[in-house]
Parts: C-alpha cells; structure tokens; sequence
C-alpha cells in the first residue's frame, strides 16, 4: 500500500494490476530496510494510535498500544464536555495530548518536549487531528513551564528503561530515540524529576498519570509518597503488567 500510494479497498479491487518499475522499486526498498531492522513505522512514516494515523519519524518514539491506557484513564479524570488544562510532557508525535485534545475538546492542552524535531512531528499531526485546543513548547521537562499557569492533570509517557538494559541494542528499539527510551542505571530519573516538580505546576487537588515499566508501580508509588502525593492508583495493560500510575497532590496547609 505504501509502496503503490494506494488505500487496502484497491489493492482488493484491482489484484490483477501490474506494479510500475518505480513502485517495485520502493517496495524492494523498503523490505531491503526491513530486513536491517528499521521499524516499518519508520519505512512507512505512520503508525496508528486510538484509531488515528500519526506521522512519525526517527526523531520520535513510536506510539505503542500500551501507551493507550494512559488515554483511557485521563478520559476518566477528564469529564466530557467540562473545561481543563491538560499537560503532555514529552510529547513526542503529540500521541498523548492530540488524542485528549481529539477526545476532549472543550479542555487546553499544552504539549512540552526537549527536541524541536519531536515537536514539529507533534505539530504537524495536532494540524490534521486537533488544531484548535492545544499548543507547543520546547523544554527540557518543566524547565520553561510557567508555574502560574496550572494544570488539572499532568500526563506522560517518560524515558523509563535502564541505560544498560540488553533490550535497547535488540529489534525496533535500536532505531529509535535513546533518550525518549533510557533514563538512567535504573530507569527512574526522568520520573523522578516528573515527580518531584510536577506538583508546583498542579492545580489544588489537580492529578499526575504517568507510564511506567511493568516492574516500576511499587517505586513510583514510593516517590509520590514521598512528595505529597496522595489517592495512589495503578491501572495494568492489556498483558496485565501495572503499566501506569494516577496520583493527586493537595496542597499543605500553611
């Protein structure tokens, strides 16, 4: 389909046409690379999350079917047809918050990655899908976040694989970004600053969702303990690993 430019309804309809010599050619190719490893999302620069198409590139992470909890709980924080500032941080292809901002439309969301490349990527899809609801910032984390501008819910699908884990040398994943992957010896420091920042850039009673690795539910659940975090939930994904942690932050008493 790629190779032809053509949708799967002719490649039914019309079986007995031949292929041109330079279709043919982008076919070979494209195997060729496979071959190599490279990850068809990449060959085919698409790949389609909550039944949407997203473009993406080597430049960003690859939207994976499990990131899709993430959607289905903050569609439970985020009541229809009600007013909220969402936050996706490190967007990457705008997966997460173009679909909320899809799903939602009433709410606002802000999208924040460190690499422009991701956010071009995420702008270019936010065009096709939510152009009116949602808007971009280059920042590594909350860095150039403004604090007096709070959110209702804080989403993010974080680097959260160790730095030494054999997994990033095999499959798609060499392909990929290593810093949207890898997040230092036990995956943990980007959540960690997620956690401990994301609270001033709450609103009163506001929530923070975050994925995280299927072994990682317990020490995530510490940290936000730690900070102040509280009404801790977990939600497993569809092979029934804990795959993400929900947690509100009400602020202290002074």
């Amino acid at each position: 389909m790629h190779a032809l430019g053509v949708n799967r309804s002719y490649l039914r309809a019309w079986p007995e046409r031949a292929i041109t010599a330079n279709a043919l050619a982008r076919f070979e190719g494209g195997v060729a690379q496979r071959l190599e490893g490279h990850p068809i999302a990449y060959l085919i620069g698409q790949r389609e999350f909550w039944s949407r198409s997203f473009i993406v590139t080597p430049g960003v992470l690859i939207p994976r079917p499990a990131s899709e909890l993430l959607v289905e709980q903050a569609l439970r924080l985020l009541p229809d047809q009600q007013p909220a500032e969402l936050l996706d941080l490190g967007t990457g292809s705008g997966a997460l918050g173009i679909t909320l901002a899809a799903e939602r439309p009433n709410i606002s969301v802000t999208a924040i990655d460190h690499s422009a490349e991701a956010l071009e990527v995420a702008r270019q899809n936010a065009e096709r899908m939510a152009p009116n609801n949602i808007r971009f910032i280059l920042s590594n984390w909350l860095e150039d976040c403004d604090p007096t501008n709070p959110f209702d819910l804080i989403v993010s699908n974080p680097p959260y694989i160790s730095d030494q884990d054999p997994h990033l040398t095999q499959g798609d994943l060499r392909f990929e970004p290593r810093s949207a992957l890898a997040s230092g010896e036990d995956g943990l420091d980007a959540l960690r600053i997620i956690i401990r920042e994301a609270k001033d850039y709450l609103k009163p009673e506001g929530s923070l969702l975050l994925e995280h690795g299927y072994r990682q539910a317990s020490t995530v659940a510490t940290l936000l303990q730690q900070f102040g975090y509280r009404d801790i939930t977990h939600a497993k994904d569809l092979e029934g690993h804990w795959r993400c942690t929900m947690a509100r932050y009400a602020t202290p008493l002074t």
